[in-house]
This record gives C-alpha cells, sequence and structure tokens, in this order.
C-alpha cells in the first residue's frame, strides 16, 4: 500500500510536466482524455480530408519496455536523482510468478499509479509525440 501512495504521488508530481510534452493526439491513458476524444478526434481528422485513421494496441509493450532507456530519458527532465532512484528500484522490484520471485531488468509492472505516466514518457520518445493511442 505504501508503495502506491508513494507512486501516486511521484505521478501527481511528474503528470503536469510531460503532459507538456505529449501529442495532442495522443489519448491513451492520459488524463481527461479517452477513446472517445480519440474517436471524436479521428472524425475531425476524416472531415479535414485525411483518409486513414490508425489504432494500435501495442502487445506486451509493459514487458518489453527497456528500464535502463526509461531512466536515460527521465533523467533528461527529472534532475532530483533521488526521485530517479525510487522510479527505477520500483522497475527493478521484481513479481512473484507462480508462487517464486523474479527479477526485472526489463518491462514495466503493470497495473500501479505510474506506470500509464511512464508509458506514455516511453512512447513519446520512441516515436517523437506523433502517436495517438486510444
Amino acid at each position: 500500500m505504501v508503495d502506491r501512495v508513494i507512486q501516486q504521488a511521484i505521478t501527481q508530481v511528474l503528470s503536469p510536466i510531460y503532459e507538456r510534452q505529449f501529442s495532442e493526439n495522443s489519448f491513451g491513458f492520459r488524463p481527461n482524455r479517452g477513446a472517445h476524444d480519440a474517436l471524436k478526434q479521428g472524425q475531425t481528422n476524416v472531415n479535414d480530408g485525411y483518409v486513414y485513421v490508425v489504432d494500435m494496441d501495442l502487445e506486451k509493450f509493459f514487458d518489453t519496455v527497456c528500464q535502463s532507456k526509461l531512466v536515460e530519458v527521465l533523467s533528461r527532465t527529472i534532475k532530483d536523482g533521488r526521485v530517479i532512484s525510487l522510479i527505477h528500484r520500483y522497475l527493478n522490484a521484481g513479481v512473484i510468478s507462480r508462487g517464486m520471485y523474479e527479477e526485472t531488468e526489463v518491462g514495466m509492472p503493470q497495473g500501479g499509479p505510474l506506470s500509464p505516466l511512464l508509458s506514455n514518457i516511453m512512447l513519446n520518445e520512441n516515436e517523437g509525440g506523433t502517436y495517438q493511442q486510444s
């Protein structure tokens, strides 16, 4: 429970900072945005003469995130090493699978308050902010 509270606190502080960097055409896991907003934007794009609207779900995305790359990207904006260290420890916390502890050197846990923000930070880095997620 304490971990979730800390993750939520980190998310609340970092979200306004990173939201300014994200594309207006990004809708997944964003505050005050969702699938209906993505559909409205898609309809607007069609009305403006665009021929294609792309919707995608990145299979196994959370399981394949390069943690060192994510920490590098975060370090460009977050200058407090304590915050970076907390996030890194969260990423490396490991998982219990079939009753056994497994280290997590790749990927990020799903379901925590911080994971959606971290995923958008990584996707924004990889795509230069030009993706639309719903």
